[in-house]
């Protein structure tokens, strides 16, 4: 009797231990930078919580590894990946509204401004979820990577400084309008170029956060520094929708949960990380020319904030105008919030 009822409870057992392991799987997760950069970083705390709040691994792949940020863009679309992060600036293209994130001096330089638009907007948590998910994408968050500087050849103390550079601009038609208003002469290159072509002088200038500055060593092929104040590099998280909308709601939960955990994380790190990024830079390079643009000298680049914007209107119609009056409003609030 007992060695009947000892085979029915390792059966049992067995059972259990079967069912528990269908249901651990391996989550594929792609992103745009190295592992020890912001995105990489967002990854990795995304990653720890996935893992320790349930039966699945989490294998991530850093930039280059499966190819530029268009390609893993589609594996997250074909289900390949389950889950992927890409900036507005490459996804613009698929999604014309979400290239709202580059009207120049939309985003405040304020860090608890910004950080407080992040958390609670609305344009970002009511209206932009449905854009994606005709592209097959389930958001879920969108944070920012820090303040966008230009690094040229030449010193800019004005749009007239930018005429005839040939600027790198990611693959997005508002960034174009953007560098075409102050002056320079936009060139879209996938990221695995441009320091090549920096090197070799097909172009003499781009835009990146001030720590991918410093950690992709772009300062090593230019020579000038510039901060204009006009944006702050957003990026979002994203899975593939029907992967998403075939889990359970455990799986769900973790995966809200691991999203809130990594995000309230990337908020402080990346703040952190802009402010020595600089002190970096000028260890490894002191005659590195950094110019941090004052307010006077950053209104001939705000003159030109009305028209992108316009064209931003025309690109995106009557949605990308609801979604750029909401925003305005979500960053009044955040304005009056942080006060």
């Amino acid at each position: 009797m007992n060695n009947h009822l000892t085979a029915l409870t390792t059966g049992a057992l067995a059972f259990v231990l079967s069912a528990s392991a269908a249901t651990a799987d391996t989550w594929r997760y792609a992103h745009e930078e190295a592992a020890s950069e912001v995105q990489g970083v967002f990854a990795q705390k995304f990653k720890e919580e996935i893992e320790a709040n349930s039966e699945h691994t989490l294998q991530l792949f850093p930039f280059g590894t499966l190819g530029e940020s268009a390609d893993i863009m589609e594996q997250a679309q074909s289900g390949i990946l389950q889950f992927v992060n890409q900036s507005p600036g490459f996804t613009g293209a698929l999604i014309p509204e979400a290239q709202v994130f580059f009207v120049p001096y939309l985003l405040p330089q304020d860090e608890a401004t910004l950080q407080e638009f992040f958390t609670n907007s609305k344009a970002i948590k009511e209206m932009f979820p449905a854009l994606y998910a005709e592209q097959g994408l389930e958001l879920l968050t969108m944070y920012p990577e820090g303040e966008v500087c230009m690094t040229t050849q030449e010193p800019v103390k004005s749009p007239a400084d930018l005429a005839g550079v040939k600027f790198r601009v990611m693959t997005n038609p508002l960034l174009v309008e953007s560098y075409s208003a102050f002056g320079a002469t936009p060139t879209p290159l996938p990221w695995g170029e441009v320091y090549g072509a920096l090197q070799t002088g097909i172009i003499q200038g781009q835009e990146n956060p001030r720590f991918y500055l410093d950690s992709t060593k772009m300062y090593e092929v230019t020579d000038v520094i510039t901060c204009i104040g006009h944006n702050n590099f957003t990026t979002a998280a994203m899975a593939n929708k029907d992967f998403y909308d075939g889990l359970s709601d455990a799986d769900k939960t973790v995966i809200a949960n691991a999203t809130d955990a990594a995000f309230e994380y990337i908020l402080g790190y990346q703040s952190e990380l802009g402010k020595t990024s600089f002190d970096n830079i000028l260890a490894a390079k002191p005659e590195m020319e950094i110019n941090i643009l004052s307010e006077a000298e950053r209104e001939p680049f705000k003159a030109t904030a009305g028209p992108v914007e316009a064209a931003y209107i025309e690109m995106t119609g009557d949605t990308g105008e609801a979604i750029l009056t909401q925003m305005k409003a979500d960053l009044k609030a955040a304005e009056v919030a942080t006060q």
